[in-house]
């Protein structure tokens, strides 16, 4: 018994040690702009991205730079925030109803719809980003944040996620909840949307993300720098006329808190919801 514990325990050495190799190879890039993000931009320029801790060139002239001078920092900081908050909270509830009502009634056209679910889905953004520009024009949402937010509020991807979570809940509770005299709202809210948490998780983060990282929509939609987002007001340090690489450092490291943060929060949910959403239906 104690010659096969050994092979093991050696195999789960080796295993940890393999883990530990690549996570220090993917958050080498991490380490790299942290470092980075201290430096001035005559260093970043002469030697570029490295490790070298060179003490006496480390300071927090950037940062300091970013909450007082570059007081538009905070302001695009705040709209990232508030068009992602906003926009994951209505994604997850819209979606997910969506989803459910597709996975779980039948009703006439219901194949259809899915269809056409499925057809957007494979539809690049770039091509609805015309008539979608001129929906918003006609609902005088321009420079808004509901402009950036109403049209990707629905998210194709994440209703075919929450269909294929759905299909594997047990019917049985929506029967016992009806003979009990629950209404439809009330079997969903209070019975469904607990046993779909793995789903709000995964789903939460990849939408989350999808709203903090947007570019070309929040570029078309927005036109005054106090309507920036951090994406749109960050590549404005890129200009013809002077790169700002050390402030675009730092101002990039720290868009990504808000994500680590929420990644922490929902990680429990996230590989559940995604691996057992993946396989329903």
């Amino acid at each position: 018994m104690e010659s096969m514990a050994r092979p093991n325990t050696a195999v789960k050495i080796i295993l940890v040690l393999m883990l530990l190799f690549i996570a220090v190879i993917a958050l080498f890039p991490f380490f790299a702009l942290l470092l980075a993000s201290f430096k001035p931009s005559t260093e970043l320029l002469r030697y570029g991205l490295n490790l070298k801790l060179q003490a006496h060139l480390l300071s927090f002239k950037n940062y300091i730079y970013l909450f007082q001078e570059g007081a538009k920092y905070l302001i695009w900081y705040k709209n990232s925030l508030v068009i992602t908050i906003v926009g994951t909270i209505l994604s997850l509830f819209f979606s997910s109803m969506v989803g459910y009502a597709l996975a779980v009634y039948d009703f006439k056209g219901k194949n259809v719809v899915f269809i056409l679910v499925l057809a957007v889905m494979m539809i690049p953004m770039e091509i609805l980003m015309l008539p979608l520009y001129k929906l918003m024009v006609s609902f005088k949402m321009i420079n808004t944040y509901w402009g950036v937010i109403v049209p990707i509020m629905v998210a194709p991807v994440a209703i075919f996620f929450f269909r294929q979570y759905a299909l594997g809940l047990p019917k049985e509770l929506l029967d016992a909840a009806r003979i009990d005299g629950c209404s439809e709202f009330r079997i969903f809210f209070n019975i469904m949307v607990p046993l779909m948490k793995p789903a709000f998780g995964a789903m939460a983060i990849l939408q989350a993300m999808g709203y903090w990282n947007s570019f070309l929509w929040p570029t078309v939609i927005l036109r005054t720098e106090d309507m920036f987002t951090l994406p749109i007001g960050l590549s404005g340090l890129l200009t013809p006329y002077g790169n700002n690489y050390d402030i675009l450092i730092s101002g990039s490291l720290l868009t990504i808190l808000p994500i680590i943060i929420l990644f922490i929060f929902f990680q429990r949910y996230f590989i559940s919801g995604l691996t057992v959403g993946g396989v329903k239906g």
